[in-house]
């Protein structure tokens, strides 16, 4: 398994840490949300960069594939 597949598979176990939407899976974050954090910029971090992922999945409309990884590598 190379580096994208694991980022991928972590990023469909990622809970949201804080805020409105804390314990959430970003992946089920609101759209506008996420549009929100686009607009007003990402955190810094891995945290952003997931989010910013989230964002160009939800643009797309791909977010099956993250719900998809979700059940078939399902967190130890």
């Amino acid at each position: 398994m190379d580096d994208q597949q694991k980022q991928l598979i972590k990023l469909a176990h990622t809970k949201m840490p804080f805020g409105k939407y804390e314990g959430r899976y970003l992946i089920d974050l609101p759209e506008y949300y996420v549009v929100w954090y686009h607009n007003k910029g990402f955190p810094k971090g891995e945290l952003g960069q997931q989010l910013q992922l989230i964002y160009e999945l939800k643009l797309n409309g791909l977010e099956h594939l993250i719900r998809t990884i979700k059940v078939k590598f399902p967190k130890p």
